[in-house]
């Protein structure tokens, strides 16, 4: 299988400090503000939800796949929320919400395949200390 790399660089005190993030073409900043207020720049938590569609959506197109059925397509949104417990800050909930096209496929079938994608897909597997919820719509 494959390695991934990505690289953060963090200057200066958490609330005062500025830190930068890269992997393959992107390249780009995080801040206090980006990442526990509103603000300019990205953040760990989004990178996560990112991950998440990206692999959810794979993950289930490659379920459908396998029944011989050609998804149109699988568009995923994760909603990624920071809460916090006795330990400081953690991911609590991360909200998918997948609406797919695909002739053929059954309701039945669709919810089974969602489901199922939503517990095996790899950053599902990583992340499954956080409540994940999930909304599919198959259109």
């Amino acid at each position: 299988m494959s390695v991934r790399t990505a690289k953060s660089i963090w200057n200066g005190t958490l609330k005062d400090g500025k830190g930068t993030m890269s992997f393959s073409n992107y390249n780009g900043p995080y801040t206090y503000v980006s990442r526990f207020e509103e603000g300019p720049g990205t953040n760990p938590e989004e990178l996560i939800g990112a991950a998440h569609s990206g692999c959810y959506s794979m993950f289930l197109s490659a379920l459908i796949s396998g029944e011989k059925l050609a998804p149109e397509s699988v568009e995923t949104t994760a909603s990624v929320h920071l809460g916090k417990d006795d330990k400081g800050p953690l991911i609590t909930t991360i909200e998918l919400d997948c609406k797919v096209k695909c002739e053929g496929l059954s309701q039945e079938k669709f919810n089974e395949l969602a489901a199922a994608a939503k517990a095996g897909c790899p950053i599902s597997r990583l992340v499954a200390a956080a409540d994940i919820k999930l909304t599919a719509t198959l259109l």
